[in-house]
């Protein structure tokens, strides 16, 4: 288990994503989404990230479901505040339009204010029966930097102070904004998604150095970059859209190297932001016990030295980026 930050928060190095399991893009059946969690809780993990932004509130009631006859003491929940749920008056359709299929029956509202982060709290902890979470992110304040850092902020080191959460954050997909709360706040830790992966190495400027200098964690979600790094193939999507040739090539080119050296590319990619220091979790998205057991398989995969080399000597590596220490055989 690693800490976050100074908190006391202790988390597993490979977390469990529950975005799918709140139906992201397509509909996930209750037991399907139990029995995922069921072998997330079997292959080890012990910390779960949830949203309400994850299908109106449907991944916090499920993950708070197969949570609830487990120890409380021996897992970590972390949710995220910014956008309350509200109720529609009745209406009709699909949120598919914001990613998730399941009923319009609660609208979005972006709301990072000390007021709205309290009412989002409370209204998370109701949907997963809990009194408490382990911590709680800033989800995506991108356009709302001014509110989340004189409104937001304040109020999550509050309830910090009050014992309502252990660990304070935010989550984003961008690394400026997260770096300037590792350098200006004293969180405990950030999500950054997407930006610390086999293509996409840009957290290594800036957040990476900021969270060791300040002696803060980083908790790294999109390592697959959205599933081109897990099966590159026409059609495999990067940062949720369609990926671009030139990434599908390199995608493609890094899954040769893995294979030539005896190695998945889904291994690689796991295994290069878990062996950053200030990493305390590689946070992965399953929707299916299947899903769930082949990333704890991959992460366990160790990774032949001959593979980073190669990728360093060819300049799809940054020569600072850490690689796994090979334990001697």
């Amino acid at each position: 288990m690693n800490a976050l930050g100074k908190s006391g928060v202790e988390v597993s190095p490979l977390s469990f994503g529950a975005a799918g399991i709140g139906n992201l893009f397509t509909a996930v059946p209750d037991e399907q989404a139990q029995k995922a969690l069921d072998a997330a809780w079997s292959s080890g993990i012990r910390y779960f990230d949830t949203a309400p932004h994850y299908g109106l509130g449907l991944s916090e009631r499920r993950l708070g479901a197969a949570l609830r006859d487990r120890p409380r003491s021996e897992y970590a929940v972390s949710t995220k505040v910014g956008r309350r749920l509200e109720p529609t008056d009745g209406a009709d359709g699909d949120d598919l339009a914001d990613g998730f299929a399941v009923p319009a029956t609660h609208r979005r509202v972006w709301d990072f204010s000390a007021d709205g982060i309290r009412r989002s709290l409370d209204a998370s902890l109701e949907r997963l029966g809990l009194d408490r979470v382990d911590a709680v992110y800033l989800h995506d304040p991108d356009d709302h930097a001014e509110q989340a850092f004189r409104e937001a902020y304040p109020a999550l080191e509050k309830l910090r102070a009050e014992g309502v959460v252990g660990a304070i954050g935010a989550g984003m997909n961008q690394t400026e904004m997260l770096t300037r709360f590792l350098r200006d706040t004293d969180v405990d830790v950030v999500l950054c998604a997407g930006r610390y992966t086999l293509l996409d190495h840009r957290a290594l400027t800036d957040l990476l150095p900021a969270a060791q200098e300040h002696g803060r964690s980083v908790v790294i979600g999109g390592a697959f970059n959205s599933g081109l790094l897990a099966d590159p193939k026409p059609g495999a999507t990067y940062n949720y859209a369609a990926a671009p040739p030139e990434l599908l090539d390199r995608a493609l080119r890094l899954k040769g190297i893995a294979e030539r050296h005896g190695t998945t590319l889904r291994a690689a990619a796991l295994a290069l932001p878990a062996a950053h220091p200030a990493v305390a979790s590689v946070l992965v998205g399953a929707r299916s016990p299947h899903e769930v057991q082949d990333c704890a398989e991959q992460f366990a995969t160790p990774v032949p030295a001959a593979f980073w080399q190669e990728l360093r000597a060819e300049g799809l590596l940054p020569s600072d980026a850490p690689v796994p220490v090979q334990e001697p055989s």
